[in-house]
């Protein structure tokens, strides 16, 4: 299981550290691909292989299934974590999620988000302060 918040940076070369309790749930490849509320998901193999299942199975006929598809598929590409943990992030998806040098690698579940620091703490900071009204919403589908 993934969880936890960590602040790391990108160094000059585009690579990104993996915090280390992560990295044993990745193992030496994953997949990193554009996520939802721009930032960015690194998903173990295992896991983006039954996502990639789910998605294969959405139909054609309705162009929100497809387009969500193709967000997910087509901005996807395999990483390699290298001797010291670390991955090398492709300009393209940097920009995407507004990366800059700072950057907060967060466990949820089944896969990591990288964030833009700056870009998190707005995010946490909204989230958090709705988070009573967001329970109650949950708690109709049984959270």
């Amino acid at each position: 299981m993934l969880i936890g918040e960590y602040s790391y940076t990108i160094d000059e070369k585009k690579r990104l550290a993996i915090p280390s309790k992560f990295r044993l749930c990745l193992g030496k490849k994953a997949v990193i691909t554009k996520g939802l509320d721009n930032c960015l998901f690194l998903y173990p193999m295992k896991e983006w292989e039954k996502l990639s299942e789910k998605l294969s199975k959405l139909p054609l006929s309705q162009a929100d299934a497809r387009g969500f598809a193709r967000i997910m598929l087509i901005g996807a590409m395999d990483v390699n974590l290298d001797n010291l943990g670390r991955i090398l992030i492709p300009d393209y998806l940097k920009k995407y999620a507004g990366l800059n040098k700072k950057v907060v690698i967060a466990g949820v579940l089944n896969r990591l988000e990288v964030w833009d620091e700056k870009k998190w703490q707005e995010y946490k900071q909204k989230t958090e302060a709705g988070i009573g009204d967001i329970a109650e919403r949950l708690g109709e589908l049984g959270v």
